[in-house]
């Protein structure tokens, strides 16, 4: 299929290294910081010999217009404010992220080369399947030279923390069982079922990532909704409001039984139920739960005092500190949720904007150009939803460049008619 946008800029020769630096970033973003450099350095390089082509394709196409424009507030926040301007400036550059999703729409509009991007994170999250039940039966030592920092035989995390490692995995899981779905032999249908099911198990009963649990329930239930949805249109049947509420006693029952069944699930359940019960505001410094829960409310009124516009951007951990003096209160760089992080430095503006993204990016799947690409667009917009509300994930490096590459890689297809709606 031909390309969504014209690349008179780029002979081949050079546009096909450029596409693989992008493609390759799929399976370094879930494996290593110091490849993902490396390979941005080389696409960004790229990229300004094609910067026409990467331009039309920012105004053009909804989601990556979105993008951007979120970038361009927090640029202009760095300008206001106490907050140093080299401190703002280094905090911008956590979110350049951002732009770099119409240079990999760019890249990505064809549909070989999205699918092979695809294919690059699943081989990455596999590697990192293999590697993580092998720890976690004991079968592989623990080699920290090489391993997360976190890795434990109780939580065997490999290359980044418990938190990334779950999420990524969710979704992974989620990939294969769409690909699953869509499988035309026995084989691979063989292959992409095993690696969810053994994902699933590693994700539940091995690692303590409790983002994961939550992302892999949500994507669980939305995968049961779009396949007895689309299997229902296929027999001529409409898929109403009963079945919807069936699938939504449903899903609620497969999740208890998972939390009765793992020991470890369990416990780490229980344990949220616990902290949050005995927290109390500004003294929940002893506990995971606790603190969260300190870091939500301090942010919550530091955007309360600055609504309109925020802190500015990079002023959250001098507004933050400010905020808890005289309490017992745990410091924080970031509050752990990206919608208040971004209303904190930005204000009300600012999280209009991204929830903008959000719902671009959902109004949008359906113009894609196949069931996959949309029914995998949805669910990962569900997934950084969840992300974003126990996270800073636009703000972290892996999470960040995982948006970027992930959104380009499901909606640079997307149709012309559909790009300037």
């Amino acid at each position: 299929m031909s390309t969504s946008f014209d690349i008179p800029l780029l002979q081949r020769k050079t546009l096909t290294p450029l596409q693989w630096c992008a493609i390759l970033i799929g399976l370094s973003v879930p494996i290593s910081v110091a490849l993902d450099n490396v390979l941005l350095a080389l696409v960004l390089l790229g990229a300004l010999f094609s910067l026409g082509s990467i331009v039309r394709v920012a105004v053009a196409q909804p989601v990556a217009r979105a993008a951007v424009l979120l970038f361009a507030v927090l640029f202009v926040a760095m300008f206001y404010g106490a907050t140093p301007l080299k401190t703002a400036f280094d905090t911008l550059g956590k979110y350049v992220d951002l732009l770099f999703v119409p240079v990999f729409m760019f890249l990505f509009s064809n549909d070989a080369v999205r699918r092979k991007a695809r294919y690059a994170f699943l081989a990455a999250m596999a590697i990192t399947l293999v590697l993580s039940c092998l720890v976690g039966l004991g079968i592989l030592p623990l080699m920290y030279d090489w391993m997360s920092v976190f890795a434990s035989r109780d939580n065997p995390v490999i290359f980044h923390s418990h938190i990334t490692q779950n999420s990524m995995m969710a979704f992974a899981i989620f990939l294969a069982l769409l690909e699953w779905r869509e499988a035309e032999t026995r084989l691979q249908r063989f292959a992409w079922g095993a690696f969810a099911l053994l994902g699933m198990a590693n994700v539940l009963f091995m690692v303590q990532g409790r983002t994961g649990y939550l992302i892999l329930l949500v994507l669980l239930g939305w995968f049961v909704w779009i396949s007895l949805s689309r299997y229902m249109h296929r027999r001529g049947r409409n898929w109403g409001w009963r079945q919807g509420a069936l699938l939504a006693l449903a899903v609620p029952f497969v999740a208890y039984a998972a939390y009765q069944g793992s020991a470890r699930l369990h416990d780490r359940v229980t344990q949220v139920v616990a902290e949050y019960e005995a927290w109390t505001p500004d003294h929940g410094r002893l506990t995971s739960t606790g603190q969260r829960l300190d870091f939500y409310s301090n942010t919550f009124r530091i955007v309360q005092d600055n609504a309109l516009l925020g802190v500015g951007t990079g002023g959250f951990p001098a507004a933050f500190a400010k905020q808890i003096e005289g309490k017992e209160v745990k410091e924080t760089q970031n509050p752990h949720n990206e919608f208040l992080m971004i209303a904190a430095q930005t204000g009300v503006v600012g999280l209009v904007i991204l929830l903008y993204l959000f719902y671009t990016q959902w109004r949008s799947a359906p113009f894609l150009q196949s069931s996959y690409e949309q029914d995998a667009a949805r669910g990962m917009v569900l997934a950084f939803l969840v992300n974003c509300m126990l996270n800073s994930a636009l703000h972290d490096h892996a999470d960040g460049l995982f948006f970027a590459f992930m959104t380009a890689a499901l909606f640079a297809g997307l149709k012309r008619g559909a790009q300037h709606g």
